[in-house]
């Protein structure tokens, strides 16, 4: 176990375990935040301590299935591309604030995010999942262990300080999404069902990266495009004028 301690690709797939949960779990401190703030002020702040506590003993639990279930044919291949689904959504503007419900009692409010996260968690135990794929594999459960531990202070404390970085700079968006597709690739051409066949015809796939670059550039681009797209759509929709009695301006044309 030490001589895993020391590789470098135990320290690898723990950094990304951490960056992903860093990149995955600002919607989640937005969840929190949301539930809670009906509450007086004296227990905001036990919603959050038994709220996050719970959300994350629950994301323990699935992220370990998770790996389990990588170890499946077809199934990381299914993974992957989730996983490549879950980057490009990292890019693509939210749209609308997420549809959660306050409560002044403390027992509904644990509730409310103990629910919202378990929804919300999907992307952060399948990409978690993938990461301590990258691992060696006698370390997967340690990985995931201190991984997700590191992680349990991002989860209640950092969430909301690194979505203020995030909108600071958005290039680290960008970044954690292209990990995500670098992971997504890496890890789909190691699945069971088809890894006898990468090896015997398209090593180089996985032995000089290839697959893990064709997937971060995938969802950095895909991811790109789509922002793009709505951005061009919020532009080109029409202005109701309300002085005009609700007629819809569009910049020109007959009236």
């Amino acid at each position: 176990m030490m001589d895993t301690l020391y590789s470098v690709a135990f320290w690898q797939a723990l950094g990304a375990i951490i960056w992903v949960n860093l990149l995955l779990s600002g919607d989640n401190a937005v969840v929190i935040a949301l539930a809670a703030r009906s509450l007086p002020a004296h227990q905001q702040k036990l919603a959050v301590f038994w709220g996050s506590a719970a959300a994350i003993i629950m994301r323990v639990i699935l992220t370990v299935f998770a790996v389990a279930l990588l170890q499946l044919p077809w199934l990381k291949l299914v993974g992957g591309v989730l996983l490549l689904w879950i980057g490009v959504k990292l890019i693509v503007p939210e749209e609308g604030e997420e549809n959660i419900q306050s409560s002044d009692n403390l027992f509904q409010a644990v509730k409310t995010i103990l629910i919202a996260d378990l929804v919300m968690s999907l992307d952060n135990v399948i990409a978690v999942a993938a990461a301590a794929e990258q691992g060696p594999p006698e370390a997967k459960t340690a990985l995931l262990i201190i991984g997700l531990a590191l992680s349990i202070p991002i989860v209640i404390f950092g969430s909301t300080l690194m979505l203020k970085v995030m909108g600071r700079f958005p290039i680290i968006i960008t970044l954690g999404a292209a990990l995500l597709g670098w992971i997504a690739g890496d890890i789909m051409v190691t699945d069971p069902a088809i890894v006898g066949w990468v090896k015997a015809n398209a090593a180089w796939l996985h032995e000089w990266k290839v697959a893990p670059v064709a997937g971060a550039v995938l969802v950095v681009a895909v991811g790109k495009f789509i922002a793009a797209r709505h951005r061009s759509e919020d532009k080109a929709e029409p202005v109701v004028d309300l002085a005009a009695g609700g007629r819809a301006e569009d910049g020109g044309g007959p009236r």
